[in-house]
């Protein structure tokens, strides 16, 4: 647009929620939770607030080590089974009474041949992806299923995957119990077709890690518990959020210059106040998807922390009264 800064136009996605997952900001901590997760087999449970890297961590392993990525964001209706595999009942059901009718009518109708596939009403979730790809895909005899990730994975190593278990305390508490045993002995059993499914050994270079987040909203199981690597991210202080836009910056804009580093210092103490003000309203804290929010808003409005528009925008990215903390 005539009159506008180039310089200003992002070279990426301007998409706001697009998983950066070129961007992490790993600490020692955390690169050590990650290695004893892979070298003992266990999941990596990631506890902490809301904004503090928990689930961006599992697209940044992926993309670094080039294993395949899948995710399963968890509601309160999510069951373990969903995590393995989904069987649609409904389907199945409808394509029966079509058969039927079609072999009441004619014995030799078309609907009458179809013959019902347990597997065709199957549906492999996260963990059978990771697991087995390949059986995921079919079984050579019915039609073929497509990689739910298959823009991300296409070019990876069918040797290692990562699996994003986002949100795990939002689900039944019986639900993380449930998953001991896949988890555990990666294998597991679909019930309707009786196919076994066991991870498929690994390369060298390869490799298989679960990372499951949590915010703590409900209490997990002890016996879950006992067999994760359990880290607990604090929310960034100013240096690490620094380092967080500078990275940002980088990607989205090609530079981080000395005036946006002056800009990025005053939002993040900004952010840090009104983190504070916010507790002590009862309000959620802001997090650091809602600081780079602001940052990039200032960047692309030319509004630092002196300007007039500064406590307006501020109530519109971070201090949102209409979210009181639950």
């Amino acid at each position: 647009m005539s009159g506008e800064d180039p310089t200003l136009e992002p070279r990426s996605s301007r998409a706001p929620d697009l998983r950066a997952d070129s961007v992490y900001i790993m600490s020692e901590r955390i690169d050590l939770a990650v290695k004893v997760a892979l070298a003992t087999g266990r999941p990596l449970l990631l506890r902490g607030e809301p904004g503090s890297g928990k689930s961006s961590l599992a697209p940044y392993i992926a993309q670094v080590r080039g294993w395949r990525y899948y995710e399963h964001v968890v509601t309160s209706r999510t069951a373990g089974k969903d995590l393995l595999w989904t069987y649609d009942h409904v389907r199945r059901l409808s394509d029966a009474q079509v058969r039927a009718a079609g072999a009441g009518r004619d014995a030799y109708a078309p609907e009458a041949a179809v013959e019902l596939r347990d597997e065709d009403y199957v549906t492999p979730g996260s963990l059978w992806w990771a697991f087995d790809p390949g059986s995921a895909a079919g079984d050579g005899n019915g039609r073929r299923r497509v990689d739910p990730f298959w823009e991300l994975n296409v070019l990876r190593s069918p040797d290692g995957s990562v699996v994003l278990i986002d949100e795990i305390d939002k689900a039944d508490p019986d639900m993380p119990n449930s998953l001991l045993v896949p988890l555990g002995s990666e294998w597991f059993l679909v019930q309707e077709t009786g196919q076994v499914i066991r991870r498929e050994p690994t390369a060298p270079g390869g490799g298989h890690l679960v990372i499951i987040t949590t915010n703590e909203e409900r209490e997990l199981p002890q016996a879950f518990l006992r067999r994760c690597v359990v880290l607990a991210l604090e929310a960034p202080n100013g240096r690490r959020l620094m380092r967080i836009a500078e990275a940002h910056f980088h990607l989205v804009y090609g530079a981080f210059t000395p005036d946006d580093r002056s800009l990025a210092e005053e939002l993040a103490e900004a952010l840090l106040t009104t983190r504070a003000q916010a507790r002590d309203k009862g309000m959620r804290p802001p997090n650091t998807a809602e600081f780079l929010d602001a940052l990039h808003a200032c960047k692309q409005l030319a509004i630092d922390t002196g300007d007039p528009r500064w406590e307006q925008l501020k109530e519109l990215t971070l201090l949102k009264s209409q979210q009181p903390e639950a």
